[in-house]
């Protein structure tokens, strides 16, 4: 069983996340936006620490919104960056703010996020990582592969035996969709 899957199970943050999100698939945009937001924040931090201040963080960025966080400007930025409630990082803020503008641009070119996502699937992680350096700011290989796997595009999230696992799959995982793809193209 994956380390996460080991201890995850009953703690008062990682378990919650662990049993009802964590591999979860999800196409409601403010899901996306707020799953890759907590990726960017958590760089160089633990998960505990991003699970911790989750709920501050939703209120300080309005519920991640995407069409209300594309409209904070300087203001919100010193409002947020004096919030000791959130990670309180310039680069990651911006970032965050300009990151909900190019999702709102992925409505005009793609449909939406969720639809970029499905066009992209699927991917090997390495393009993956290309693609969202190409699209979003302040998203490198870790931020993109836990993104990922929080969302079911790639496997691994839990363990094979984790009894989570199965629910990911049966709730649409696409990581599990794509191997029954490959495995039967191959048969």
């Amino acid at each position: 069983m994956s380390a996460y899957c080991r201890f995850a199970p009953g703690h008062p943050l990682h378990g919650p996340y662990h049993d009802t999100e964590y591999g979860f698939p999800s196409s409601d945009e403010t899901v996306l936006f707020e799953r890759l937001c907590l990726e960017i924040m958590q760089a160089g931090l633990s998960w505990e620490l991003v699970l911790k201040r989750r709920g501050a963080m939703r209120a300080a960025f309005a519920g991640f919104v995407v069409d209300r966080v594309a409209a904070f400007g300087e203001a919100d930025v010193a409002r947020l960056l004096a919030d000791p409630g959130i990670i309180r990082n310039r680069l990651k803020v911006r970032a965050i703010i300009e990151n909900a503008r190019r999702v709102q641009g992925l409505r005009a070119s793609q449909g939406g996020f969720a639809a970029w996502l499905e066009a992209q699937h699927p991917r090997t992680r390495a393009e993956w990582v290309k693609l969202f350096k190409a699209t979003f700011l302040f998203t490198g290989g870790e931020i993109v592969g836990e993104f990922l796997l929080s969302l079911g595009y790639l496997p691994g999230a839990h363990a094979e035996d984790c009894p989570v696992a199965e629910r990911t799959v049966a709730a649409g995982a696409r990581w599990a969709s794509a191997a029954h793809l490959t495995r039967n193209a191959r048969q």
